[in-house]
């Protein structure tokens, strides 16, 4: 009898052949029915001059933005090398690539990708004029991250030498071409945060092609050049290359020699500028010593016979002496007056009986407020004594003493109350009634239910 098969079997026995025979393929085509629906997938087509095939990027491979599969994003016609395994889609009967790799193709795949990487991180405010810092007037210590042979670190220190030869350098050596350069770039920029000193720092590369100049075209290197406290200048290429470098970073300098005479200024102009400036400051003191004694001659003309002012004065001083006697015996009498008219009427109203009638009242009063005031006080007390006891059984020290411990998850502090929250080889640090301890997470054991509500 015939083997009949029905449409599935059919379709399953062609997935599995496929499958086999083409477990990872690497295939060139044009980018085409570009699609990113809600479930974050991306769905295209692959194609070239004869025929096409579909493709498919499923969100779970990658841990980037969606529709981006490497540090460009895929557009309509872009022609690409992707990297897939061949499988089938049984329900509709149809072959397609499922990708997990995307290559541009090209020169101008590579122009596109610095394109779109310069356009989102404009739109993240990286490049505004607002963040750039200015550079020192004086640097004691400059940091030059570059490779640490060629024509740049000698450029850069004949610059400082003849400018300012006293200014120190620091040279971070790191590799600026290949796919490990922008690590490298990034820990050095790092490094150079915490040595004491530095006060500029020149990221410096000769020219090159596109291809050469991509490790300061990544985005990991622009972002450490943005969280910089340190002024950043980007030296990179020749006056006409242009990097994300040199579009993040505080000053961009066309050459490596030309970042040099930016961040250090020439010795002998300085000097000059100080010796104009002594010469100011001897001409000013000169100007202000002649005016003080144009001054002085004009006032000791004012002051030749000053023997008349004296007298006038003396005359007005006994008039003024005068006047101030006689007022103040007119202020005694007056005064005088109403202390005999007090005393008199004083002498009408003795207050003795009533002071000793107050002071029995008043002794009285005290007493009374004396066994009050007790009264309150006990009270306030109880109370004070029975709150602290409520506080001490809510506090959590008192729970610490019974046995329990408090765990935070570090470095963000997070209190952790399930398992969960927390992965194997994560710091967490223990609170006790007594001490504290920093331990490591090497094993999570889950919440499970028996069945029977018991953990």
């Amino acid at each position: 009898m015939r083997d009949i098969l029905t449409v599935s079997m059919l379709n399953e026995r062609i997935k599995s052949l496929l499958e086999e025979g083409f477990v990872l393929v690497w295939v060139e085509g044009e980018v085409s029915n570009l699609r990113r629906p809600a479930s974050g997938h991306l769905y295209f087509t692959l194609k070239d001059s004869k025929s096409q095939i579909r493709a498919v990027i499923f969100r779970n491979l990658f841990a980037r933005p969606r529709g981006r599969t490497s540090d460009f994003a895929l557009e309509e016609g872009m022609s690409v090398v992707c990297r897939a395994r061949l499988t089938v889609y049984p329900p509709r009967g149809e072959y397609q690539l499922v990708v997990d790799a995307v290559e541009p193709r090209g020169l101008g795949a590579l122009q596109k990708a610095f394109e779109q990487l310069k356009s989102r991180l404009e739109a993240e405010g990286l490049f505004a004029a607002g963040r750039k810092k200015p550079l020192p007037f004086l640097p004691a210590r400059i940091g030059v991250v570059t490779s640490p042979t060629g024509a740049v670190v000698r450029d850069i220190l004949t610059v400082t030498r003849r400018r300012f030869p006293s200014v120190d350098v620091l040279i971070a050596p790191v590799r600026v071409q290949g796919a490990e350069a922008p690590a490298e770039i990034i820990r050095a920029l790092s490094d150079l945060q915490i040595v004491p000193g530095v006060d500029v720092i020149i990221l410096a590369r000769g020219g090159g092609s596109l291809e050469d100049l991509a490790p300061f075209n990544d985005e990991g290197v622009a972002r450490a050049i943005a969280r910089s406290r340190i002024p950043v200048i980007s030296a990179v290429g020749h006056e006409t290359d242009f990097t994300i470098a040199d579009f993040t970073a505080d000053l961009r300098a066309p050459t490596p020699s030309a970042a040099a005479e930016l961040a250090v200024p020439l010795r002998a102009e300085l000097m000059e500028s100080v010796g104009t400036l002594r010469l100011r400051l001897i001409r000013c003191r000169r100007q202000e010593a002649e005016r003080l004694r144009e001054r002085l001659a004009g006032l000791s003309r004012r002051l030749r016979d000053p023997k008349r002012h004296l007298a006038d004065i003396r005359i007005a001083l006994d008039d003024y002496s005068e006047r101030m006697r006689a007022s103040l015996a007119h202020l005694r009498a007056i005064l005088r007056r109403e202390w005999q008219n007090l005393s008199l009427r004083l002498e009408h109203r003795s207050p003795q009986l009533r002071i000793v009638e107050q002071r029995t009242l008043l002794g009285s009063l005290g007493k009374a407020l004396g066994v009050v005031w007790e009264k309150q006080a006990e009270r306030r007390r109880g109370r004070v004594r029975s709150a602290m006891a409520l506080l001490d059984s809510l506090s959590p020290l008192a729970v610490l003493r019974r046995g329990y411990s408090i765990t935070q998850r570090l470095p963000d502090g997070l209190i952790l109350r399930r398992a969960d929250s927390a992965v194997a080889g994560q710091d967490i640090s223990i609170m006790l009634s007594a001490g504290r301890l920093q331990a490591k997470i090497t094993r999570i054991f889950k919440e499970q239910s028996d069945g029977e509500g018991k953990i």
